[in-house]
């Protein structure tokens, strides 16, 4: 028998069992009880999102996250626009090799990875080019941990009549984000992050009138967003293509543990206490925290290598045996591994791993 472990990664990631068995019903995608399942967890994400159905609408995307990214930047930008990207991660990275694919015309404002985006940066920018039609930038950067502010920034760009796209993949459920205060346009993210599902779908949190300004711009079929967002629509939640039904299942029943724990604040605290948790011990242990607190996200963490011959396979396979999977580093400038503490994931958990990794330590 296969054995089971912690996945301490941002994603895919420990689920509940409820939500896995949720997955145990083949379900018809033309079937009126599916749809109602969609409609329902469509109007839920709303509800996280701090928005109203008449402003907004949640668009489902088959895919993994990086699908609804691309919808969104494939179908919604067109080549009378241009787009400004800033980037301090992979995952910005991901959104500027998107836009070469497709042609669109964009600027790249790149940021040391271990610094957020600041306002400053963003607003200097947008003064040199005062062309940019659209930007987008990520919340939470997960190639080092970093949370970008853009509760900071995000509104003051909308002030200057840009469209706003936020990358809010690894955050969504699991940080409060008020999406109309911080005058998002279009915010993605995914069934398998702090929602807690699993992996099968991405979804768009899009301003109507926005969207539906965009019809026609889209570069392929499968991402049209305003194309998924019409079907869906007309045909009270009906996927254009075939959906992933189990996940589906399993995500509506994410969003009701949501609930049942307490909401997006609850989760958040959970989150942050986990963070803190796991730093604090791992620093005692001597392995130092690479993102200044101020910056650090409660979603995953980044830790320096603590010498030259530190061996992170061997470190890895260690700590799998013990029952917990943790994550390789993303950034050259120094050599880090990570560790995520969402999901199904409790304080009890932390102490477990890091009695695992002193142990290890100590060998």
């Amino acid at each position: 028998m296969v054995k089971k472990y912690l996945l301490l990664t941002p994603g895919p990631l420990t689920t509940s069992e409820k939500v896995k068995g949720a997955m145990d019903f083949d379900y018809c995608t033309w079937d009126d009880d599916y749809k109602k399942i969609t409609q329902s967890f469509r109007h839920s994400l709303l509800d996280v999102a701090q928005v109203s159905e008449e402003e907004y609408s949640a668009v489902p995307i088959q895919g993994s996250g990086t699908y609804g990214v691309e919808s969104v930047i494939s179908s919604t930008i067109s080549d009378n626009d241009k787009l400004l990207i800033a980037i301090n991660g992979a995952y910005g990275k991901r959104i500027s090799e998107m836009a070469d694919v497709y042609g669109i015309k964009h600027v790249d404002l790149v940021v040391d990875e271990r610094q957020p985006i600041t306002l400053e940066q963003v607003t200097k920018a947008l003064d040199e080019n005062p062309d940019v039609t659209h930007f987008a930038m990520i919340h939470c950067e997960t190639t080092t941990g970093i949370l970008n502010p853009i509760e900071e920034i995000i509104p003051k760009v909308s002030d200057r009549g840009v469209i706003t796209i936020v990358d809010a993949m690894s955050s969504f459920g699991g940080v409060p984000i008020d999406v109309k205060a911080n005058k998002i346009d279009f915010l993605i993210s995914s069934s398998n992050k702090c929602i807690q599902g699993v992996p099968g779908f991405s979804f768009v949190i899009a301003k109507r009138k926005i969207l539906e300004a965009a019809k026609g711009i889209a570069r392929t079929l499968s991402l049209d967003l305003y194309g998924q967002y019409d079907e869906m629509e007309r045909n009270n939640g009906k996927w254009r293509f075939t959906s992933p039904t189990h996940v589906v299942h399993a995500f509506a029943e994410a969003l009701k543990e949501l609930n049942e724990e307490g909401g997006v604040i609850a989760r958040h605290q959970r989150y942050v206490n986990n963070q803190k948790h796991l730093a604090s011990g791992m620093e005692e242990l001597g392995f130092k925290v690479l993102i200044d607190e101020e910056f650090q996200s409660p979603i995953i963490t980044s830790f320096i290598y603590p010498s030259d011959d530190f061996d992170f396979h061997k470190f890895y396979q260690e700590l799998k045996e013990d029952g917990f999977v943790i994550y390789p580093g993303k950034i050259s400038q120094v050599p880090t591994f990570r560790i995520g503490n969402i999901g199904e994931v409790y304080d009890e958990d932390i102490t477990k791993l890091l009695s695992a990794v002193k142990e290890i330590v100590n060998r």
